[in-house]
């Protein structure tokens, strides 16, 4: 009876032992562990069809498991060893190994994606050459360890909730040519390099920068200059002129700058659109902006400018739209008038004598009982090129690029 007994024992034991195994089994198959513990694991188990996408794997996944909010069904794309079939994300041959596949471009623009931060995802994919991440949710600060990306020149964080200073690991991205960092909550300071940087687009409207426009502005070789809707204060430089053979639009409206405008503006040659409506500028417009040959955009409007509108100005052939309202002036010349008429020139709300809907007397008696003065006044008398004062061509409005980035839709330029 004692050997039965023994060998019961035993195949109860073995019993067991399968059952836990089974059971145990069962466990794993149905709740798997967390996220973190089994990502690594994960690239080992599917098949990528390049080593780089499987060291990128992890990364997405936890910036995956970082987002609150989805309400496109994005990420339900992010599964799988296909990354390169994953919504947002872009597929090519890194510059420094063209047999190899890579994560080369993310594109979440319109996405409505919510995450704390970007920081552990974008700075962690080595060969990234673009990141567009208009109309999202991201916010937090922007790493330094961007600065770590060799490849990188379009990097667009517009119209998301970004906050703190500005990002100058940007600085250290010696590839970089298109920043948009529009419609954020950035604050401080703008550093001064990256009006050094070699971008073509620098796009930073609707923020909350607060500087005074740096002495080297003009050293920029932007072809897009956007700095709308901020605190920027001073003067505009008069370094500007050196801008003159790639500078096409200029955007300075709402900000607090002050001082006379600079004859220098009158080189910019290839500006298509200058707009600096909506600051503290005063002064008169100097004749230099008869030079202007290819503005079709020109808004000085809500100012504190005054003086004669030059017939030169007025005399600029692909002028579609000249905003003069809501500042000074006391008078027009015959070309000017003509714009009037033609509905090319506003000149609203100013002291003209003889025009409808111009300020009271006592508006402009207040104004010019106060003595104002610009520095090197005989400037503003000297044209720097030949003009003929012909009555300008009939023109039609066109679309003006840079105004776009007015708006918080991403910006195709």
């Amino acid at each position: 009876m004692i050997l039965p007994k023994q060998s019961s024992v035993s195949t109860l034991r073995t019993l067991t032992f399968f059952l836990c195994l089974l059971l145990v089994g069962c466990q794993i198959l149905e709740t798997p562990s967390p996220l973190s513990d089994s990502i690594p694991l994960i690239p080992d188990l599917l098949n990528f069809i390049d080593q780089r996408l499987a060291l990128v794997f992890p990364i997405i996944q936890a910036f995956k498991n970082t987002i609150t909010s989805d309400p496109l069904g994005i990420t339900a794309t992010w599964v799988g060893s296909d990354i390169c079939n994953y919504t947002g994300f872009y597929c090519d041959n890194p510059p420094d190994n063209l047999t190899a596949t890579t994560i080369a471009s993310i594109d979440f623009n319109g996405f409505q994606l919510t995450a704390p931060t970007l920081d552990g995802f974008i700075d962690q994919l080595p060969d990234l050459a673009l990141f567009h991440a208009n109309s999202n949710k991201f916010s937090g600060t922007i790493s330094p360890k961007i600065a770590g990306l060799k490849f990188l020149y379009e990097l667009d964080l517009s119209n998301n909730l970004f906050s703190g200073l500005f990002p100058t690991s940007v600085i250290n991205i010696p590839t970089l040519s298109f920043l948009d960092i529009r419609y954020n909550s950035f604050t401080g300071t703008v550093p001064p390099q990256i009006f050094m940087q070699t971008l073509d687009v620098l796009l930073l409207n609707n923020n909350n920068f607060m500087l005074t426009l740096p002495n080297n502005l003009g050293d920029t070789p932007v072809v897009y200059l956007t700095l709308a809707n901020n605190k920027f204060t001073g003067p505009i430089p008069r370094s500007i002129r050196k801008a003159s053979s790639t500078l096409i639009q200029v955007l300075l409206l709402n900000n607090l700058l002050t001082g006379c405008l600079p004859y220098d503006i009158g080189f910019l040659g290839n500006v298509t659109l200058f707009d600096a409506g909506g600051n503290l500028l005063t002064g008169p417009i100097p004749w230099s902006f008869g030079c202007l040959k290819k503005v079709e955009q020109l808004n000085l409007a809500r100012n504190l400018l005054y003086g004669q509108v030059p017939e030169v100005v007025c005399a600029l052939g692909n002028l579609a739209n000249l905003s003069l309202s809501y500042n000074y002036f006391t008078k027009v010349g015959p070309l000017c008038k003509g714009l009037i008429q033609r509905g090319v020139l506003d000149v609203r709300k100013n002291c003209i004598i003889g025009l409808p809907d111009q300020r009271s007397a006592k508006e402009c008696m207040a104004f010019f009982s106060i003595p104002r003065s610009c520095p090197n006044p005989a400037s503003f008398n000297i044209i720097p090129c030949q003009i003929h004062l012909t009555k300008p061509q009939e023109t039609t409005k066109r679309h003006l690029l840079s105004y776009s980035a007015l708006s918080r839709n991403r910006v195709v330029l």
